[in-house]
């Protein structure tokens, strides 16, 4: 049923390069390409991870969609590799960034020469599109009353605590830069805090640690932080509508749900699944106590100047022009519990 809808589609003879076939994001807007019958090309560090992101998508696109994905050898440092992966490539989404925490890489450095690397090769391979991954820090906002908007650039910090939002801002100015000195065709996505279920054996993937965090008790109480949480499925069907509609050529998108505290996490969590979630904290660690901590944790140190601070977010821009529907926050908290208790008790 899956291989009739992907040919029905009538995309069999189009090619897609999806870098960073490991990650989050990428299974999903591989599978969505799968589903809608694109050829999909992904690039991996070592062939080795094969078979993990194709059971990862299989998880979603079927085992047989999967087994059509090719994989291209390319590291976001190495020059090596990138003009061989995009042979025959008709579009690319560039969704392989260096994470944050990540020991011994330095987050700017790589962010950037991988965004010149990947639209380089795209721009030599004369593809049609291709579509960034940015990040929602990269839309700079004025006073906390006024919602962020793609028409707005955030400056970097230059702090090393905030190296992960600088290399998005920096990676996504050098895309912007390069695309217009190339004339190559560009279109960015900016995506907010992301959760939504992992694919894959993984329990848990990045962000969606906030939620493995809570269920597993590790914290006695939750920061007063928040997110403009969006969904990853919601995040990857973007990429694909920022790849095909020709509204989107040079154009910024943010990918935004509902604002949450992160005490609002945790109390969706208690009220929708009472069973896993009964022993959620739920109240709120003092700040003078996340400051303390920030000393010494990396995670705290980077966001303790949220503390306190609720920024907004338009995202009508991706909904107007492009028919975006983003689905609802408490939906996305709790699939994701859903899937993390479902994988953890398969692991043990």
């Amino acid at each position: 049923m899956i291989m009739e809808d992907r040919m029905a589609h009538g995309h069999e003879d189009e090619t897609v390069l999806v870098t960073g076939g490991t990650g989050y994001l990428a299974g999903w807007v591989i599978a969505g390409l799968l589903q809608r019958g694109y050829r999909v090309r992904t690039t991996v560090r070592s062939l080795g991870k094969a078979e993990q992101v194709r059971a990862a998508v299989g998880e979603r696109a079927g085992a047989e969609a999967a087994g059509t994905i090719e994989f291209a050898v390319a590291d976001l440092l190495s020059d090596e590799g990138w003009d061989g992966a995009f042979e025959g490539a008709h579009y690319v989404i560039h969704t392989a960034s260096p994470m944050p925490f990540d020991p011994g890489v330095d987050l700017i450095t790589t962010a950037r020469e991988g965004t010149r690397r990947v639209l380089g090769a795209a721009a030599r391979a004369g593809v049609k599109r291709a579509v960034l991954t940015s990040s929602g820090i990269t839309a700079g906002a004025g006073d906390s009353g006024t919602p962020a908007t793609e028409t707005t650039y955030a400056e970097p910090s230059g702090t090393p605590a905030h190296a992960y939002p600088d290399s998005k801002i920096l990676a996504e100015r050098d895309a912007w830069e390069l695309a217009t000195a190339t004339g190559l065709e560009l279109s960015a996505v900016l995506p907010t805090f992301m959760q939504g279920p992992p694919l894959g054996a993984r329990n848990g993937a990045g962000t969606t640690d906030v939620i493995r965090r809570l269920l597993a008790r590790e914290i006695p109480a939750v920061p007063n932080i928040g997110w403009n949480v969006v969904d990853v499925r919601d995040v990857a069907e973007l990429h694909i509508l920022a790849m095909t509609n020709p509204a989107a050529a040079g154009q910024r998108f943010l990918a935004s749900g509902s604002f949450l505290w992160y005490r609002d996490i945790a109390r969706i969590l208690r009220d929708k699944l009472p069973d896993e979630a009964a022993k959620v904290p739920t109240r709120t660690m003092p700040d003078i106590i996340v400051k303390l901590l920030a000393r010494r944790n990396p995670q705290l140190a980077m966001v303790r100047p949220q503390l306190g601070r609720k920024r907004l977010v338009d995202n009508s821009k991706a909904r107007t022009q492009l028919g975006w529907q983003p689905r609802p926050t408490e939906q996305t908290i709790t699939d994701t519990a859903a899937v993390l208790t479902a994988k953890d008790s398969a692991s043990r």
